[in-house]
Parts: C-alpha cells; structure tokens; sequence
C-alpha cells in the first residue's frame, strides 16, 4: 500500500489496502472475556433502503472517532453495528419494483411478496454497510444485525407479551395519524409538521329554524364538513349566545346539527364559530366525546370518500350527493366548494398560512383518521425514564437538550405502534373464529363483514377488512395450537405489524442477545454512550432509555451526545430538488475519507449545524498533504543508521534535549496531547481536530521543521542534527496517534514507515499517548513565542513593502533588557535563516534609522532599513494611489450603512456583510496610512 502520487498523497492507493488489513487480522472484535474495561456503543442503525449521506457520514465518523481513540486506551471496544427493516420505506422500494413488472402487491400476495422483500434485502439491502467501510468505520462486523433477524424478532415477540401481560397493551379505535399513501397509521412523531399556503373559507350554516339567518364558519378543510357533527362557540362569546342550543343545517347534507358551547372554541379564529368534525380532527374528536356526539368517518383508508356522510341526509342529497363517493379528499374538496358557490353559502375565501402533517416517508399529507389499533400506555414507562435522567444516569450532551427531552417526556401520549403494512414484525396475536362470529370480529369499507355461510372465510387483504376493537386478542409468543377459551383450532392472526421504531427501541439489548442472557448482556450492557442527531431525540433515544428500564431494570446507555444537522454553505438543508446536496462518496472518490471526517469533526460543535462546502474538505484534504510532505521529509533526512538509533532511544532513557526549539516542541506536544484527550472526554470533537491541525501544520510543519532544516544546513553541533531527526520522528509518530481516530487511514500509511517501538502490529491498537508533566517547559514556550513572533514581525515587514522574496535584510532590535538580548543572540542561526536576515543587531540603546520599517513584538522594536531594498519613491506613489481607492471605497459602504432606508430593507444577511466589509476597510486604511506616513519620513 503507497500514499505515493508525485509529490501529493493519494488516498485511493491508500484508503481499501488498510481497511482490508484491519478486518483480516480482526482489529475490530469485542472480547467479552476480556479482562479490560469495556466500552459499548450501539449505531444507530441505518436503514436497508438508505444510501451515505452526509448526515450518516458525520454520525459514524464521531462514533469511530470514539471508538477507535478508546481502543487505544486500552478498552474492550464494541462498537456494535447493523441496519434497520425501515417498514414503510422497505415496503415502498419493492412495490415500485413490483409496480414496474405490472403486478401490485395484493396481486401476488402477504407470503410472496415478504419473500420479495427478503430477496431485495440480500441482493441491495447491504449497499450501506460497505459505503460505512469507505469511511473507515471500525464496527465489530462479525456481531452485525438486522432488526428483522431471528434472535431481534425473539426479542420483539418478548417485549409484546410482557408489556401485554404487564397491561401496558391494548386495542383501541381511535384517531390516529394516517398516511393515506401508505395506507397505514404513523406515530405523533412521524409526522413532519411544515407551514403551508392555503385558503379560509367562510361557510354560512343555515339557522334550522330561520334559514334566512344562520352561522358563518371558518375552514381550511371544507370537504371534512360532510361529517360535521356540530358547530361550537365560546360560551362567553356575545356574538353568539342566542345561537347556543339551536340548531343549523350542514350545508349540501342537510344534517340538522347542534350549536354547542365550548371553552376551546378560539373567539379570535375566523369568526369565532367552530365546525365540530370528531372523525377527522384530533381536538374535534375530544370535543365530540365531551360533548356526546357521534363520529363519522367519512374517509376510506385510500384518501377517498366512502358514503358515511350521507347518514339522515335526504333521497334528494343522496341522489346529488353520490358523484362524490369514491373521489379522492382533495377532489371532494373541489367539488364541495363548486356546490357551495352555485348555493350561495360560500361566504369568503382568504389567504391563508397554516401548520400542515405529512408522512416522514412519502411526504403525503396526512389525515386524521379513526380506525383500531395497538397502543402502548407510555406514562408508566415515561415516569422511570424521567427520573434516569434527573438523577444523571443519563447524561444528555448538550446539555440544552434534556429541556426538549423533559417536556416530550412530560406530555407523553400512548404510542400507536401497529402498522397497516406487510413488511415487518406481525403482531403476535390471534383470534378465535369458533368462539367468537366473524361479524364480532371483522367490519368491512367496501362491504358487509365476512361470514361462514357460502363457504370458508375469505382471505384478509387490508384495508378491506378491519379488526373490531372489541375483538378479543390471544397474545402469545408463538402461534397456539389452539383457542385458550375454548379449544378451538381456527385463529386468526392480526395482520398489522408493528412500528419500525418498537424493533428500534430495543437496540441496545436485542443485539446483545436478549432475552437469552448472554456473557456479552452481561458485560456489555449498559453501553457507554449514544451518538446521534437531534430529529430522532423522540423516535428513537427516549423509548430506548423507556424499554431499556422496563426489560433490563437498567438505563441503555450512560451518556448520549447530540450533534446537529450537516446543511449546505448557507445553512440550507440538504436536498436533490434544491442541488445542494454534496455526496459523501462523491467526497471520498475526490479527496479520501479521512479529508471528509477531519472536515466534518473540525466542524461539529455544540448545538451548531455544520455548514459544509466541497471547498472546506479541499482545505483539508491539502492537510493530508501536508502532513505527508511532512513524512517525506522526515524519511530524505533519517538514514537506516539513523533509524537503528531511535529505536534503540525509544526503548531506552532518553535525556530531555538543551536546545531551545526542541524543549519547545516537546512541550507544546504534551499540551497538544493532555488537550485533545480532554477534548475527546468531553465531546468537543472540532476542539480535538482543531488542536491537531493547529500543532501540526502551525507548529511541526511551519515551525520545527523548519527550524530542524537550519541544523541540516549550517555547520552546527552533530548532537544537535541528531536530536533534531529523532525528535522530527519522535513528534510526528506521537502526533500521528493523537491525529489516528479522526484520519486512521493516512496515519497508520505513515505510522507504520516511521521507526518506533515495535509493541504494536498497527496504530488502531497502539497505545494512546500521555502527557509527559516533566517536559512541560512554560519557559521554553514563552521564549519560543518570542523567537517566532521576531522572525514572523520580519516577514510581515516584507510582505507589507514588498520587499523581493530572495532579499537578505538587516535587521536592528531594540530589547527591554539583557534577557531579550541572550534569547536573540542563542538563536541568532534561526532568526537569519528563516527570515532572511544578513544582519541581526541588538541593543537596549537604539535609534530607529531614516526610511525603515517598523513593527514591535513582545516589547521590542524591530527596524528595517529600506533603502537599496525597495524604491522608495515608486512605492509611496503606489501606497497613495491604494490608500485613496480605500477611502473611496469605505466612503461608498459608510453612507450604505448611514442610510435607514437601506437597513430596513436588506436582508440581514447582506447588512452583515457590509458592515464586516467596512470593518475590513478601516483597517487596511489604517495600515496603508501608517505604511505611507513611515516611507516619506526623511528623518
């Protein structure tokens, strides 16, 4: 395996050889017999229809990071992989195949089209699990799971039947969040809420007893007044106190419908009268039952209209009100308001913005439905998940948002967990047909419930037939040989399956083994910590926290760290109909892995999404470069002779060096070192990379190095040449450790190249560095910053009178006192070599010379005398010339900013970046001013 591609270093040559590596020699195994302290972490298991995205790529890139930096700590090290069933999505995916062949899934049928989807899952349901391995994530592949395997579906089947045995189960008919795309309930969670543009519409409802007169109501869903069951007023309303126990009539209906008051009713929405529709509004839906009323549902599972509405209409309503049925709501919708119109009961329609539910699969806006289904009571289990993290055996990370999880936790509502879908963990319930009529068990949208007579019981094909809720469920773990009640042999098992997330929130034990209990449950159980994104706090961590209490008596995991979304430069979300999307395998194939998990980990920070641009991971990718420039370096100037040696050094006791830049560098190494293992306990993860790029680049690289090549190319002490290449050796090899958990690739390329102890076959299991207190020189450091602020002050001279490159200066120093003056005479080799200095005087007693530049650093003047370097008329004449082009410049911005008509109507965006542009501006006018007023001074 080569990094080598002219002088750059290319990860493609790279990046599969080392990862082939670790998995062959079996670097990323558990052992739970290990005597060494364990560390878990369980992945959030990406889902077998997915493909990496960048928020997969940050989410795994901060676990490995974890995980490999533990396992050179010393730790047993589980880093627990594995991908999730996705029912909807999984279910989606293969009836489009299906769709393509001209076939649908009722066509085929349940058993053939599970098979079809366990077919798909073998032949692309792995995509993402080898996408994972390109990052370089180093999961204990051998311990992979699937949330539909067998040992996950024990523990599925488990769970169910404790919680209904606990009476935390049960079978309601109720409104629930229904895709009518998917034709299945969703979860509270599972419904993206977004403002939407849409319209209100007044409808007067005719008074039953005064036609002339009646009650003018606001919508945004007038084809749903079809089930109005009543209209609503505040009770302390005066607009609307007479009304109140009259009667108006459902316009097209003609439904005679109770005027009801009630203190939910909002005086200050539309016209302060409320539609009561309990089959299709959750708030309605309460108000019904408070109130009495009676619940249609006038939708079918599809989204289309069914003939419910036309209950106690007239033969004339009927008869004009038929061409509705079987129309899809938001062609009802069309129609209702055209009738309206023509019947002059539309009163007014308006703009209007509101809150509107869709699916979080198909994006299908989502209708409040009522149909049975499977709860869990969740207050029970909320109340001892509230307490773990009051009392901190939970520890959110940050800690802003135990807030959020307090408050969801807190108004917690019974989680509907059944599914009316077909992929996934059926529902381990049946029910008896010899002791119970079919007609008690079944209802029909399309026709009267099923029974025996003419021959056997049809097949049950959803959505066509419906479990009733007073159907008596036998719950077990596998199916009866027959009926508990009454013997009988003819069950029937539910055909709902259960929410991808019940499967999910079993994680952290399932895939130990539960509910066998397992030498690895034993040790591996609770696990450390949980790394994920803040959208899937309620999905997924809570009810984790929830079921780990209740089947293990034990938190799931210690700690859980949230980190942000991954948005484009502008901090817009990702999207393919935006083009903003950036492909992390795009990123890998251009600039390597480890340039895209520096990138994302330099740029995670609490509660901060992460803004990321194709060019922020090319800066870093020109990193990875400089780091192997670095390498290449270091391997031209150490001989094999010289490499003996270090070994040799390393394994034995090594003086600490005299030398100035070599204390130094030593000493900012172990403040490098105690830093990013302080960063890393903490989970300050763009803290850990930035002090490593800082101290490789800003300090190796630019400086040490650099001060190394002067020993290299002057006549000097070969004790000093020495202790500089193994120190170059030395720094970088510790460096590298420190560098390995966020880019392992290019670090065990170089790593292994490098002379070292040899304790270790690869880097992910060499031992993570300590910091060294007795080579913490704070002196050292000082004196150094004083060296590098005195050669940097003369470059920046340079720079600023443009001076030509190849030029040598003389440089005149005026210190504070005798020590300034022993610094800069022991390190007056560094000084002239790195600034290009012919000439370094000093002196406590010093005037500043005609024409020459100036710049003080740590309480000393420098002066460079100009002439003969530069022409100095020339270039006053060109200082000017800028200098007046800036006042221009900042003069036009100063009165852009003065102007209030022009702050009240920029975006705030753009007012930023001006005055930040007027900031810019001051200070180059100052520096240019201070440049010219020293180039005509004639002293």
């Amino acid at each position: 395996m080569s990094g080598r591609s002219g002088h750059g270093y290319d990860p493609r040559g790279v990046e599969p050889g080392w990862y082939a590596l670790w998995e062959r020699e079996d670097f990323f195994h558990a052992d739970p017999d290990s005597p060494r302290p364990p560390y878990a972490i369980v992945i959030p298991p990406p889902n077998i229809t997915g493909s990496l995205h960048m928020g997969h790529a940050l989410n795994n890139t901060l676990q490995d990071v974890l995980v490999r930096w533990r396992r050179m700590l010393g730790d047993s090290t589980l880093w627990m992989p594995g991908t999730d069933h996705a029912g909807i999505a999984t279910q989606n995916v293969v009836e489009r195949q299906l769709l393509a062949e001209g076939v649908t899934r009722q066509q085929i049928g349940r058993e053939a089209f599970v098979a079809r989807v366990w077919q798909w899952r073998e032949q692309s349901g792995r995509t993402i699990i080898d996408q994972l391995k390109k990052m370089g994530a180093s999961c204990d592949w051998a311990r992979e799971s699937f949330t539909m395997d067998g040992p996950r579906q024990r523990a599925v089947l488990e769970v169910f039947v404790r919680l209904w045995e606990d009476g935390l189960l049960y079978r309601a008919e109720r409104l629930v969040n229904w895709c009518p795309r998917c034709e299945t309930a969703l979860a509270d969670v599972e419904v993206v809420h977004e403002e939407a543009d849409g319209h209100l519409w007044h409808i007067r409802y005719p008074f039953a007893e005064d036609p002339t007169g009646g009650l003018v109501v606001a919508t945004t869903r007038p084809e749903t007044m079809l089930a109005d069951m009543a209209v609503a007023v505040h009770p302390e309303d005066p607009r609307y106190t007479k009304a109140i126990g009259q009667h108006v009539i459902l316009p097209l209906v003609g439904r005679r419908l109770p005027v009801i008051a009630d203190p939910y009713v909002s005086r200050e929405f539309g016209t302060g009268a409320l539609k009561i529709t309990p089959g299709h509004d959750f708030n309605d839906f309460e108000i019904g039952r408070q109130h009495g009323l009676q619940t249609i549902a006038t939708f079918q599972s599809n989204g289309t209209l069914n003939e419910a509405f036309l209950a106690e209409a007239s033969d004339e309503a009927r008869s004009r009100l038929a061409r509705y049925i079987g129309r899809d709501r938001f062609e009802v919708r069309r129609m209702v308001l055209e009738d309206l119109r023509r019947e002059g009961l539309l009163v007014k329609e308006e703009p209007y913005r509101y809150a509107l539910g869709r699916c979080y699969r198909c994006q299908t806006a989502v209708e409040p439905y009522l149909t049975p289904q499977w709860f869990v009571r969740m207050k029970p289990l909320a109340e001892p998940a509230i307490r773990a993290v009051e009392e901190g055996r939970v520890r959110i990370t940050p800690p802003q948002w135990e807030k959020n999880y307090f408050e969801w936790m807190h108004n917690i509502r019974d989680w509907c967990i059944s599914r009316q879908i077909w992929w996934g963990h059926q529902i381990p319930a049946w029910y008896c047909l010899t002791c119970e009529v079919p007609e008690n068990i079944f209802k029909s949208e399309h026709s009267a419930a099923p029974t025996r007579e003419g021959g056997p019981l049809p097949k049950f094909t959803e959505p066509s037939y419906v479990i009733l809720p007073e159907a008596r469920p036998i719950v077990a773990r596998e199916k009866p040989k027959a009926c508990p009640r009454c013997g009988g042999q003819e069950l029937y098992q539910d055909p709902d399956v259960l929410d991808t997330w019940f499967s999910s929130a079993l994680w952290p034990f399932s895939t130990l083994g539960w509910p066998e209990q397992t030498k690895e449950l034993e040790v591996f159980y609770p696990t450390t910590v949980l790394v994920t994104a803040f959208d899937i706090l309620f999905f997924w961590v809570a009810r984790m926290i929830m079921m780990g209490l209740k089947c293990m008596g034990d938190v799931p995991f210690h700690q859980v760290y949230i980190h942000a979304l991954v948005r484009d430069p502008e901090g817009q979300k990702m999207s393919k109909s935006k083009g903003n999307v950036i492909d992390p395998l795009d990123v890998i194939e251009r600039y390597g892995a480890d340039a895209l998990r520096v990138t994302l980990t330099a740029m995670v920070g609490a509660g901060r999404d992460v803004r990321l641009s194709e060019e922020r991971i090319e800066g870093y990718r020109n990193f990875c470069n400089k780091i192997w420039n670095a390498y290449r370096f270091v391997s031209l100037n150490v001989s094999d002779a010289d490499k003996e040696k270090i070994i040799a050094t390393l394994h034995g006791d090594w003086p600490p060096p005299g030398d100035l830049a070599d204390r130094w560098i030593l000493s900012r190494l172990q403040e490098v070192i105690a830093s990013v293992t302080e960063a890393l306990e903490t989970y300050r993860f763009s803290d850990a990379a930035s002090h490593l790029y800082q101290f490789l680049w800003h300090e190796y690289c630019d400086w040490y190095l650099e001060l190394v090549k002067v020993r290299f190319t002057t006549n000097g002490d070969e004790h000093a040449a020495w202790t500089g290449r193994f120190l170059l050796v030395h720094v970088l090899e510790v460096s590298l450790r420190l560098l390995h958990p966020i880019m392992p690739f290019i670090t065990e390329d170089i790593w292994v190249r490098l002379p070292r102890r040899k304790d270790h076959p690869s880097i992910m299991v060499a031992d993570w560095p300590a910091s060294d207190p007795s080579l913490v020189d704070p002196d050292a450091v000082r004196k150094m910053d004083t060296i590098m602020g005195v050669i940097r002050g003369i470059r920046n001279i340079r720079s600023e009178v443009r001076i030509p490159p190849k030029a040598w200066l003389t440089a005149l120093v005026k210190v504070e006192g005798e020590e300034e003056e022993s610094l800069l005479g022991s390190t007056d080799a560094y000084i002239r070599h790195l600034a290009r200095v012919k000439e370094l005087r000093t002196a406590r007693v010093l005037e500043r010379p005609r024409q020459s530049a100036v710049i003080v650093t740590a309480g000393m003047e420098i002066y460079i005398p100009l002439e003969g370097l530069i022409d100095i008329t020339a270039e006053a004449q060109r200082v000017d010339r800028e200098l007046h082009k800036v006042e221009r410049e900042l003069d036009r911005v100063s009165r852009k900013l003065n102007n209030a008509d022009f702050l009240g109507r920029a975006p705030a965006d753009v007012v930023t970046k001006e005055r930040e542009n007027q900031h810019t501006l001051r200070e180059t006018l100052e520096k240019l001013q201070k440049h010219l007023t020293m180039l005509r001074d004639e002293r």
